[in-house]
């Protein structure tokens, strides 16, 4: 794999990269998240039912990621933005700050996060630390109407256009430590591959699809520093 570093780029990251910082990954066999049913906690149905337990949630998950630190695979993703030339854009799942702590800036949060709150009367997000409830007030509109600023299951995700934007133009496209199976980030290598994109997927294991034109399994904080390395011809 040749790839000029004025070619432009796009990586897209879910939650196998933050599991190696300690953070829980989506949800496990039984369809549970961190003991929680996906419907109660992550749909805006789950919210108006209960909202003090999507708080509480929400505000546990805030805790957790202030407590972890970018690991192996963030930090070389953050150098390989530094180090290229040509347009670059990571598009994290993840909801986590750890991409901005190790220095990645032209990034995208697709599915919303933590460290934000949303106004559901005026629209507006504001930049949040700490605990989120039903007594916080929007900055804006004065009203008690915040709430975690995640996209839940049947709500667009934020930045489509630009995503499908870069998509179209990228030489080479990356998805690190993500399932593939929740759209519309899941359809986001058949968009670069039919714009003529080389496609490289890093993994535990392989997830199979054939629209991938590369595949490195193992884990993040080994394979992303070691695919980098690659790409910068720094390594043979």
């Amino acid at each position: 794999m040749k790839i000029d570093t004025s070619s432009p780029i796009v990586v897209l990251t879910g939650a196998g990269i933050s599991a190696e910082s300690g953070l829980a990954t989506f949800r496990d066999q039984g369809g549970l998240w961190e003991g929680h049913s996906i419907e109660d906690v992550a749909t805006p149905e789950g919210f108006h039912k209960n909202p003090d337990l999507v708080f509480d949630f929400y505000n546990m998950r805030r805790r957790e990621a202030a407590k972890a630190k970018p690991n192996a695979a963030h930090n070389a993703l953050a150098a390989l933005e530094n180090a290229w030339d040509g347009d670059f854009l990571l598009i994290t799942q993840n909801v986590d700050d750890l991409h901005e702590r190790a220095g990645s800036k032209r990034m995208l949060h697709m599915h919303g996060r933590l460290d934000s709150a949303l106004c559901y009367e005026c629209g507006s997000h504001q930049h949040w630390e700490g605990d989120l409830d039903r007594d916080c007030f929007c900055s804006s509109c004065s009203r008690p109407s915040l709430r975690p600023d995640i996209v839940w299951f049947g709500e667009m995700p934020y930045d489509m256009d630009a995503i499908e934007v870069a998509l179209e133009k990228a030489a080479l496209f990356v998805a690190i430590g993500t399932s593939g199976t929740v759209y519309p980030a899941a359809g986001f290598v058949a968009g670069a591959a039919a714009a003529g994109a080389h496609t490289v997927e890093i993994n535990l294991e392989a997830t199979g699809n054939s629209l991938f034109g590369e595949c490195r399994t193992g884990s993040a904080s080994t394979a992303v520093p070691d695919f980098v390395a690659t790409l910068l011809g720094k390594k043979p």
